[in-house]
């Protein structure tokens, strides 16, 4: 019988669950009868709201689904929802327990994504390498429907209308201007643009368009408030919106400029040109922007620096690469920046 009902898991991270959304349109798009349960964490879920036919379990990790009598309690919950089939988008512990509660109904079929994790290891190993470009993520997403029975072709994705702008008067931007969103933090160093250099960037740019600071929680805040303060045509819209606002304000960007952080795949998932700065890691790991050209990826030298990529999450700096994403220099992103916006 063919799988009518998918759950679909995938908890974490930000960046990581957003790559699933054009996925899941073009699944969507070409298998309409098709009921999806997206299984993730509740601050996750307005990224899905836009899917027809797609409803979203949150799980809480914290306490009510929280070890393995807490996932025991959420296969329950799943296996009351009738599911035909179950694309584990994870493949991490909490995924694998609940893979194995199901594992005696034979009848729900189950694919898993497949990390690579041999092939990322040989591509981060510290010494010099050929950059052989491995199977992008959001391809590896897709390859998991096509195990279930359901081939998708990503180049029939077709982006939806974009969604009214939020309020901006706490922001107070220039709408006669283009605007250009830059979010300068990384959730690790190892890929994080230095701040004095990203400031270069900002003050430049903001002579001729608006730019839009986007970061996360007080500290991020009070770092972009400095940058906010000192040039006109820049605001700072860390933690002024819900979440939900803030991608409909992510939406309305004529570029974005993005470390290889969530915000880049966020402004893709909206056809928002992305410029992504990459530093420890690198595109040819799989993780670039959806549907971005080869060429908005700005890498460090790799003569000064061949080693690289030297980390897959950006998590471990290597011994001298401290300052490797200072090969790429301020004037290299303003000029793909004026590109972009001349040609768009």
């Amino acid at each position: 019988m063919a799988a009518k009902h998918i759950l679909v898991l995938r908890f974490s991270a930000l960046g990581d669950v957003a790559m699933c959304l054009p996925v899941l349109r073009c699944l969507i798009q070409t298998y309409p009868e098709l009921r999806i349960t997206v299984v993730t964490r509740k601050r996750f879920s307005v990224l899905f709201e836009e899917l027809p036919n797609t409803i979203v379990f949150r799980p809480d990790f914290n306490i009510a689904n929280k070890g393995i009598v807490g996932l025991y309690r959420l296969y329950k919950t799943l296996l009351a929802a009738k599911p035909n089939a179950i694309a584990d988008l994870h493949n991490v512990l909490r995924t694998k327990i609940l893979r194995s509660y199901f594992a005696p109904r034979f009848w729900i079929r189950k694919a898993v994504l497949d990390k690579s994790r041999k092939a990322k290891k040989q591509l981060t190993r510290a010494r010099q390498k050929t950059l052989v470009p491995l199977v992008p993520q959001i391809h590896r997403y897709a390859q998991v429907f096509e195990r279930l029975g359901f081939p998708i072709s990503l180049n029939s994705h077709e982006f939806p209308p974009k969604p009214l702008c939020p309020n901006t008067e706490a922001l107070k931007p220039d709408h006669n201007k283009k605007w250009i969103g830059v979010a300068p933090f990384a959730a690790h160093k190892g890929k994080q643009y230095p701040l004095d250099l990203m400031q270069k960037v900002v003050a430049f740019l903001q002579q001729d368009y608006q730019v839009i600071l986007f970061g996360f929680g007080r500290e991020e805040r009070a770092q972009l408030d400095v940058w906010a303060k000192a040039y006109k045509n820049v605001a700072n819209a860390t933690s002024v919106y819900a979440f939900d606002a803030e991608l409909r304000l992510i939406a309305q960007l004529d570029l974005m400029i993005s470390m290889d952080s969530a915000n880049g795949h966020l402004a893709a998932n909206y056809n928002i040109p992305v410029i992504s700065l990459w530093g420890a890691t690198h595109p040819c790991l799989g993780f670039a922007p959806f549907g971005q050209a080869d060429s908005n990826s700005l890498t460090p030298n790799r003569q000064h620096y061949p080693f690289l990529p030297t980390s897959v999450y950006g998590n471990k700096i290597s011994r001298g690469y401290e300052d490797a994403m200072r090969t790429i220099e301020p004037k290299s992103v303003i000029e793909l920046a004026l590109e972009i916006l001349t040609n768009n």
